[in-house]
């Protein structure tokens, strides 16, 4: 039986940043699992943005292991998130299958269980079944609207969700503000 979460995005746009993440847990390829779950979260004195997709007890663990590195690097996202990568790698934990975006107000970052840290070129990333959709969406607003990266966050997901059946519309949306 294999439980994944699904789509996450994030937006950083002006002077905002905006993580998304659907409320859908699948397990394997055919039951919704769960449809509300929250898989959006704030850390480190909610000063630290984090959504995570894959199979759910390894999107837990990770999301546990970098917030251990957050409180030891006080808050530092590039480094904490450098430093998980460094464990990840110098540990494997075998075959692992979860993804994360983390944000602070300035920094948007993808890590992998595998020890990979990504930092998106535009300011628009996502993860999860439906993350081609919503970031396929977000890039085209923000390069053809003035809408702000909530609201930009919302439209993608919602095309994602039309598109996806492994994304629904129970979205939860955390903001950061410069």
């Amino acid at each position: 039986m294999d439980l994944r979460g699904t789509t996450i995005l994030a937006v950083k746009k002006g002077k905002k940043t905006v993580i998304i993440g659907d409320g859908q847990v699948t397990m394997g390829e055919s039951v919704i699992f769960k449809s509300n779950a929250h898989k959006v979260r704030r850390l480190f004195n909610d000063n630290i943005l984090v959504g995570f997709a894959g199979t759910t007890v390894d999107a837990f663990s990770l999301c546990e292991q970098f917030e251990k590195m957050l409180s030891k690097y006080s808050g530092s996202l590039i480094r904490s998130a450098v430093e998980l990568a460094k464990s990840i790698r110098e540990n494997p934990k075998g075959n692992t299958n979860a993804l994360m975006i983390v944000a602070d107000k300035t920094q948007l970052l993808i890590v992998t269980s595998v020890g990979d840290v990504i930092e998106p070129d535009d300011g628009v990333c996502a993860i999860g079944s439906g993350g081609n959709y919503a970031l396929s969406a977000a890039k085209a607003l923000v390069r053809n609207t003035d809408l702000d990266a909530k609201d930009i966050a919302l439209k993608a997901m919602d095309i994602a969700s039309d598109l996806c059946v492994f994304t629904n519309k129970n979205f939860v949306v955390e903001e950061l503000s410069e």
